[in-house]
């Protein structure tokens, strides 16, 4: 078995380095090896190293090491190098022999870390933890963010070589359109609980999404080494979501497994010793099923993910669900309308190993692969052979629930921090977004300098946006609101569901805040000194509540919600913010002298020397209504001399507000604008006589 992949690295060197294992194998040989080595351009004999390695498959029967020296050269050899080689059906994994599998789960329950083992004791090295999280906005924030594909291969007790392809999804509800697309690529989920929390909003979700697609969970016991572990409760729990949900009886008779993902250990029973995670790799054998498909069909795949490489263009993930797929073969796009969008030929193939995506000539049914060769296809495109005529079935979504306004900034800083300026760029990256993102709708104004941008919550834009500013955009955005729907001339609005854990004492509170946001309280449960609170919420009652949440708990609680539905319109709410403090004048640098005076008035936002303009946001004011301030105010210098000192101004800390408090804190008439370096908070209007001007229209 040959697993050697000549890297750039190694075709560029100025001789060619063979693996260790090569030599190895061939130890009575090496002095060929050593002259074949130096012979011919490196270039050549590393393409043709790769070509051949490609071929071999773990489970194929390994070639001795005089074998492969005769094939690497000989003349037939070198016929196969302008040869494309393949593999026929028979030399791939049996479709008996695959199993897909997604990890679901509420966010913080431990997947990615589950992952993480499973990896490690099939033999993966992988350096760090949580290598899942690759994405930079992932490891800053510690959550997973994108669906990821992820295989290894394991050997049962009786021999049998199986291939596990693996899974991980968000966690947070703003991502739930990622678990929904992914769904349809895998045969079984296994869903993750916390021993302590139980099942979560987002763990109702996942389920029910997977329980509609008749997939049979099996579920993962985690965290049951914590003193806090509850774990017959949980179970008693977990059998009564599953019933609510409207579980089959099939269904209803999920395996169960105790796990420690930090630990690296899984059972199933408690009494058992906690070794590794073999009974896990056992369970996922035997409970889940293989692919139901056909290798003799022609070729079918959905499209369920879409990546970007700057040498292959885009790459399309998916599985296939039917037939075989070569290099060199031709195939077509199909919308999921059915219209053909572009045909062209396999130009790469690539399957998942560990990290690594591995390139290979052949695919066949069952497997789920990254496929290149044509550029106009999205997610819920049909990959497919040129003679069919359908395409295949996609996962309905849930809709967005709020929407965001994003435009060109046009600050008197606009073009100063960026380098991504004008609307065409902006509508460009948003396109290019909504391609790859299913539960992104990106809609355009009618001067085409503005486009609506909805998701399914502050996180998921927050996410978006951030992105785009380290990309060197400059954009400006608007509040959130919420998307409305009319059914029978009837204005209907998302509801979500609010779990809420916190201490007993906050209990008031927050019943007290959410009654004012039009919410009904369905349970109360206390659990010692925590008691957890499940409210039924509009959407746009919880727009910026997070804050007001960690204000009201001293940061000592959860709050999680998921999208349940759409009811009839609640009413307004009360305005709970105060005014701004906007600063007036002249472009220049905040003073010390200017915001000491200014600071008995409410909270500052900036520091001085920040860079400020007039219509600016430099704070919250301690009353009702705007205030207008000079920020750029500077002492008078005079040549009188006097015997008084000058006092030493001290300024409080001003209040740091991340981008997603931003989202959440900006008022109607505000906006957001973003660059790479700074954040600000701005009138819409810049101009303090036109802003007065549009608050007397308002109120006549």
């Amino acid at each position: 078995m040959f697993m050697f992949r000549p890297s750039l690295r190694t075709a560029s060197s100025s001789k060619l380095a063979l693996p260790r294992t090569l030599t190895s194998l061939a130890a009575p040989a090496r002095p060929l090896l050593r002259t074949a080595a130096s012979m011919g351009p490196a270039k050549s004999q590393a393409q043709r190293l790769g070509m051949l390695m490609a071929k071999s498959q773990p489970w194929a029967k390994p070639a001795t090491g005089s074998q492969f020296l005769r094939r690497c050269y000989s003349a037939e050899a070198a016929q196969e190098e302008n040869s494309t080689p393949s593999l026929t059906v028979e030399d791939m994994m049996p479709v008996e022999n695959i199993r897909n599998i997604a990890i679901i789960a509420h966010v913080d329950h431990g997947k990615t870390s589950l992952v993480d083992k499973l990896l490690t004791q099939s033999g993966e090295a992988l350096g760090s933890t949580r290598v899942m999280d690759s994405n930079t906005l992932e490891k800053e924030r510690g959550i997973t963010i994108l669906s990821k594909v992820t295989s290894v291969t394991y050997t049962t007790s009786d021999s049998k070589v199986m291939k596990v392809n693996i899974v991980d999804t968000p966690g947070h509800a703003d991502f739930g359109g990622e678990v929904e697309r992914i769904l349809s690529m895998v045969d079984g989920v296994a869903l993750i609980v916390d021993a302590s929390e139980g099942p979560m909003t987002q763990t109702k979700f996942v389920l029910n999404k997977a329980l509609a697609l008749g997939l049979r969970p099996l579920v993962v016991l985690n965290k049951v080494d914590r003193p806090t572990s509850r774990v017959d409760e949980v179970d008693g729990l977990l059998l009564d979501l599953f019933g609510s949900l409207g579980a089959t009886d099939e269904q209803m008779e999920y395996p169960i497994v105790y796990a420690s993902a930090k630990e690296g250990w899984a059972t199933r029973s408690m009494d058992e010793p906690r070794e590794n995670m073999k009974p896990l790799f056992d369970l996922i054998v035997d409970h889940v099923p293989f692919p139901k498909v056909d290798r003799s069909d022609v070729f079918k795949m959905l499209v369920t993910q879409i990546d970007s490489n700057p040498y292959l263009g885009k790459c399309f993930l998916g599985k296939i669900a039917g037939g075989t797929l070569k290099i060199g073969d031709k195939m077509q796009a199909l919308s999921p309308d059915g219209k053909q969008t572009e045909s062209g030929r396999v130009t790469k193939i690539f399957v998942r190993r560990g990290l690594e995506m591995i390139p290979v000539t052949e695919a066949g049914a069952g497997d789920i692969v990254t496929v290149t060769g044509v550029a106009n296809a999205t997610v819920n495109s049909t990959l497919c052979d040129l003679t069919v005529t359908e395409p295949l079935p996609s996962n309905p979504i849930d809709p967005p629930t709020i929407a965001m306004k994003f435009a060109v900034n046009d600050s008197p800083y606009a073009g100063e921090e960026g380098r991504n300026l004008t609307s065409n760029m902006i509508r460009e990256r948003l396109m290019k977004e909504a391609e790859t993102n299913v539960a992104l709708q990106v809609i355009e104004s009618e001067n085409k300098e503005a486009f609506e941008v909805r998701g399914r919550g502050e996180l998921q834009l927050g996410v978006l946006i951030e992105t785009m500013r380290r990309e060197g955009f400059e954009l400006s955005v608007s509040p959130p609101r919420v998307v409305f729907k009319e059914e029978k001339g009837q204005r209907l609005e998302p509801i979500e569901e609010v779990t809420i854990d916190v201490g007993n004492q906050y209990t008031g509170t927050i019943i007290e805040k959410l009654s004012k946001r039009k919410a009904e309280m369905k349970s109360f449960d206390e659990n010692g000194d925590k008691t957890r609170i499940v409210f039924e919420c509009p959407t746009r009652g919880l727009l910026g509540y997070s804050a007001e949440f960690k204000n009201d708990t001293s940061g000592d609680g959860t709050l999680n919600h998921t999208f349940l539905g759409y009811s009839p319109f609640k009413g307004g709410l009360e305005r709970t913010r105060k005014g701004s403090l906007v600063a007036m004048g002249t472009v220049g640098s905040a003073t010390s002298y200017a915001l000491n005076l200014i600071e008995p008035r409410g909270k500052l936002f900036i520091r001085p020397g920040e860079k400020v303009y007039a219509g600016m946001v430099i704070g919250e004011s301690s009353r009702t209504g705007d205030l207008e301030v000079n920020p750029t105010r500077a002492k008078q210098v005079t040549n009188i001399r006097t015997v008084a000192k000058d006092e030493n101004i001290v300024l409080r800390p001003p209040v740091e507000m991340s981008l997603e408090s931003m989202i959440s804190y900006i008022a109607e008439d505000e906006v957001l604008e973003i660059t790479q370096s700074s954040l600000r908070i701005r009138k819409r209007e810049l101009d303090a006589s036109k802003r007065r001007q549009n608050l007397r229209n308002n109120r006549d």
